[in-house]
């Protein structure tokens, strides 16, 4: 009994270790049938997907082509048969065939058959000088109708004078393409020259234009001839496939299945019996309904077993194994173990439960860091709207100008991204491009005002007021070339210009390209060091083509009254293109450095980062976006003395009247002011004369306090304008201001105000360029103080507050102005009833304001279900504004949902099933609001059915592009 007892448990031993070997070779199998199985199904699903793109793309391919001949059948109907004499004969058809055989490169060649009954055969042979031919070349027999060649291209010019009615599937072809009055396709064969497989298709040419209903026996009776061409179906595919050449393994065949039970290949290898699945089979459509054609694509060799198909099962196996030895090694530790995969689990849960998490974020932070800001901006328009001084309109535009940047840096990432990608898109739209460059000066106004240097813009007179291009790209890119600037420089200026190209005359460009400073390939003609720092500043900077003689001659470009003379060569084209300068007097770009300047994520050394931050992305960047705009970018620059950028854009003038309400409306208050302004800098008078004359002042410059003095008495202090005096304004910048200068402009003004040659003092002021400038005017007000950057804005501010200007009279003025930009935009929306959607309360609160403000009636509710209930058919609403992230129900479904409701109100109007008579057709105008800058997003609000898309907040160009797709005026 004892020596039976081990023996058993040895046995039960020895079976429980042969049954759980066999349990953990089925797991085996079965882990490995199941990973097998599955990458399969994958192989097929990419088949699949695969074969029915490259149907799609063949059926595109073949409709283009289709289209260009159907297009040449009505040009021969035009020019041959509504035209007396016909304007075409062989010399003209062979000449234009073969000038447009780019737009047919799948056809071999075209021909024009006429039709020719058989009373009119004798006539028509002595027209052309030959008989009717078979295409055996032998004399055609009498038959009720001929279709002889009488025009071909070059390429088949062998088939003139043939009866393409004399074969049975040609004649077949012919009578059923006049018949449908479409294309028809013969079978394939062999083209003569390449030998490759091809059809014919033919086109019906009708004599006179027939009605879109017209019935089969006026489409006969009007067919004067047919138009062929030959199809190169081996080319057509080859060149398709050249194009995906992603996928080599994949083995695509074409088929003419007419006869299903003999189908006729068009292209593709002989494949042995028992070729390796899987298989696809995708219907190919070329138009003519009487022939099928398939395309079938398979895998060239069978999908190969998955590595994991191995190696997890063996993983599991093994760990069957080892949980078996444990078991049968140690029982007493099976707790601690169990306990160890416990605690795993949870870790693992645990690291998935972040990771999931990580991804969540990158996915959802973008449009959660722009929901409040797009709260901030929209209640900042809406701050806008009301009555404010000209101080205050100024922050508040400020403050939504930094808003609108912060969105920018947001972006600027995922800029880098897209640009690596490829998949960066400009826009095409208006824009004020004075306006965006005060916007990036008021950027960077404390910071210079800070550092003490000059910062200024000065934009040729030459220059369109609307420009047609991408103004938040372009405003990206001065704002990253200023940025730099005000980081790296301390003293000095920096200046940004604006002219027009013209190699002739521009001083600002060579004749060469623009090209980066390169250690490796030097400048042959370096641009030796200013000397006479005769620039904005006086400071020397580091390019010879920005001194006062060069800038006085681009300045003379333009006419006494603003207007521009066009650039040499443009011959009023639309296009124009830009030459924009941004010059600093800072640090300068080391001379090893200055090679990878446009490198991404490279700074010029190593302790860069750390003194002056940054993520030298941004020209990079730059220099993406201004190739893009179809321009050049370069620099110069010399340590220690500076830098300057150049960069060119090409853009298009924009003079629609849509386009005025874009234009930044300035005081018009100032007209007729006359302004004397003392600067000893040539360069920076210009500039401030350019601001001034922005608001209507007329500027006369000199350069000492005695010659301002002296211009004073010569106009007594007033322009006169009819019967109205203007008063005159004193302007002197904060280098030409000393200790005494206050007293000494009190002593002579009023010396030359007791004698009469000045009657009325006029308004001093001084030009600062920083805070402790202020300390030169004693004697004044600080509403005698400019500060600088100069914008027309500000500086309109700062004279309505010394001058006591009505502003509200100005403002009146401008707001007249905007209203009429605005005119067409209310009415659109006046008295129309709007549906707002959104979850966001701050958002749906500035929607409707922005709404209302143009005179519609707004309803608004907080989710996809709320607007459902609302939107079942019949409604009173003319257009919604959807927005598509919302809990429960998204933007996406419930536009889908709203779709198929008004599918079924359709219907039952088509079938005379509505109590309402005459009624029309449903379809709500839905607009998707989006804080959400990826294409893809836009692409998915089209697909489920939304009409377009508007970003948040509103901006009156881009809604009033939105909305007048759908709905017209009112007093329309």
């Amino acid at each position: 009994m004892g020596s039976s007892k081990p023996s058993r448990w040895r046995l039960n031993r020895t079976l429980t270790t042969i049954l759980w070997i066999l349990v953990s070779l089925t797991i085996w199998a079965g882990i490995h049938w199941y990973i097998r199985r599955l990458s399969m199904r994958k192989a097929e699903e990419g088949l699949i997907s695969m074969c029915e793109e490259r149907a799609s793309m063949l059926q595109d391919r073949f409709a283009v082509s289709v289209n260009h001949v159907h297009a040449l059948a009505i040009l021969i109907s035009t020019l041959q048969y509504q035209k007396n004499p016909p304007a075409l004969d062989q010399d003209t058809f062979a000449d234009y065939t073969a000038r447009t055989a780019f737009e047919r490169p799948l056809l071999s060649g075209v021909a024009y058959a006429q039709r020719v009954v058989h009373a009119q055969r004798e006539i028509f042979e002595s027209q052309q000088g030959w008989v009717i031919q078979t295409m055996k070349r032998d004399p055609s027999p009498v038959k009720d109708e001929y279709a002889p060649v009488i025009y071909s291209q070059e390429t088949v010019s062998y088939i003139e004078a043939l009866d393409m009615m004399s074969g049975q599937e040609d004649r077949e072809n012919i009578l059923r393409a006049r018949a449908t009055g479409k294309a028809v396709l013969t079978s394939p064969f062999r083209l003569l020259k390449s030998n490759h497989l091809g059809v014919v298709l033919t086109f019906p040419v009708f004599s006179t234009d027939l009605l879109p209903g017209a019935s089969q026996e006026e489409r006969v009776e009007a067919t004067a001839g047919y138009l062929g061409g030959a199809f190169d179906v081996e080319s057509l595919v080859e060149n398709l496939l050249s194009q995906l050449a992603g996928n080599p393994e994949i083995i695509v065949k074409v088929y003419d299945v007419t006869n299903e039970s003999q189908p006729l290949i068009m292209y593709g290898p002989d494949l042995p019996d028992g070729f390796p699945v899987p298989s696809h089979i995708s219907t190919l459509d070329f138009g003519d309904p009487f022939r099928k054609h398939q395309m079938i694509c398979r895998y060239s060799k069978k999908p190969s077993v998955p590595l994991s198909a191995i190696t997890t099962p063996s993983g599991v196996f093994v760990i069957c194994m080892l949980v078996g030895y444990i078991v049968y090694a140690a029982w007493n530790r099976y707790d601690n173990v169990k306990e160890d995969c416990r605690k795993m689990e949870e870790l693992k849960k645990q690291a998935e439960a972040a990771d999931v998490a990580k991804s969540q974020f990158l996915a959802t932070v973008s449009h959660e860091i722009r929901t409040p800001m797009n709260g901030v901006l929209g209640m900042l328009d809406m701050l806008l709207d009301t009555t404010l001084n000209s101080t205050q309109k100024d922050f508040a535009q400020t403050a939504q100008v930094c808003g609108k940047a912060l969105i920018s840096l947001i972006n600027e990432v995922l800029d880098r991204a897209k640009i690596e990608a490829g998949k960066l898109e400009l826009e095409s739209v208006p824009f004020d491009l004075r306006s965006i460059l005060d916007d990036v000066i008021s950027l960077f106004s404390s910071k210079s005002r800070e550092k003490g240097i000059e910062l200024a813009v000065y934009v040729s007179d030459r220059v369109p007021e609307m420009l047609l291009g991408d103004p938040g790209r372009f405003r990206q890119i001065i704002t990253n070339l200023v940025g730099n600037s005000i980081k790296f420089t301390e003293r000095g200026h920096i200046f940004v210009q604006v002219h027009l190209s013209d190699h002739s005359t521009n001083p600002f460009l060579d004749p060469k390209p623009i090209t980066q400073n390169d250690e490796t390939t030097p400048n042959p003609n370096p641009s030796p060091l200013i000397t006479d720092h005769d620039t904005l500043s006086g400071q020397p900077a580091a390019d010879t083509r920005n001194t006062w003689d060069n800038f006085k001659q681009h300045i003379s470009l333009s006419t006494p009254n603003g207007s521009s003379t066009p650039p040499n060569g443009s011959n009023g084209s639309d296009q124009v293109t830009l030459v924009v300068t941004v010059e600093d007097t800072g640090t300068g770009i080391p001379t090893h450095a200055q090679s990878r300047v446009f490198t991404p994520f490279m700074q010029a050394d190593s302790s860069t980062s750390r003194n002056y931050g940054g993520t030298g992305i941004g020209l990079s960047i730059s220099k993406c976006l201004v190739e893009l705009m179809n321009g050049q970018i370069g620099f110069v620059s010399k340590p220690d003395i500076g830098s300057t950028f150049t960069f060119t854009a090409v853009l298009e003038k924009e003079g629609g009247e849509g386009s005025r309400g874009i234009l930044d409306i300035l005081p018009g208050g100032f007209r007729g002011f006359r302004a004397v302004l003392v600067d000893k800098r040539k360069v920076r008078a210009v500039v401030t004369k350019y601001h001034l004359r922005r608001l209507g002042v007329w500027v006369e410059t000199v350069g000492s306090v005695d010659e301002g003095i002296g211009a004073l008495s010569a106009k007594n202090g007033f322009l006169t304008l009819g019967s109205k005096r203007q008063p005159c304004l004193f302007l002197v910048e904060s280098d030409s201001w000393e200790s005494k200068t206050d007293s000494y402009l009190h002593e002579q003004i009023s010396e030359r105000t007791r004698n009469g040659s000045i009657p009325d003092p006029p308004r001093i002021f001084l030009l600062a360029t920083s805070e402790s400038d202020k300390t030169k005017i004693s004697g004044f007000s600080e509403k005698n103080l400019i500060m600088k950057p100069l914008k027309a804005s500000s500086l309109a501010a700062c004279l309505q507050l010394a001058l006591g200007v009505d502003s509200q009279n100005s403002k009146n003025e401008g707001g007249e102005r905007k209203i009429d930009g605005a005119v067409s935009l209310r009415g659109l929306l006046a008295g129309r009833n709007i549906l707002v959607v959104d979850d966001n309360k701050v958002n749906l609160r500035v929607a409707a304001g922005t709404l209302k403000k143009y005179g519609a009636k707004v309803e608004c509710v907080e989710s996809g279900k709320d607007a459902l209930a609302l939107l079942q058919v019949p409604h009173k609403f003319d257009a919604c504004f959807m927005d598509v992230q919302m809990p429960e129900m998204d933007g996406f479904e419930a536009t889908r949902q709203i779709r198929l409701m008004e599918k079924k109100a359709n219907e039952k109007i088509k079938n005379g099933e509505n109590e309402r008579k005459n009624e029309k057709e449903w379809h709500l105008p839905i607009l998707a609001m989006t804080a959400d800058v990826i294409q893809a997003t836009h692409e998915k609000c089209i697909k489920c059915g939304m009409d377009g898309y508007v970003s948040k907040p509103f901006e009156e160009k881009q809604l009033y592009q939105a909305v007048a797709q759908f709905l017209v005026p009112a007093d329309s």
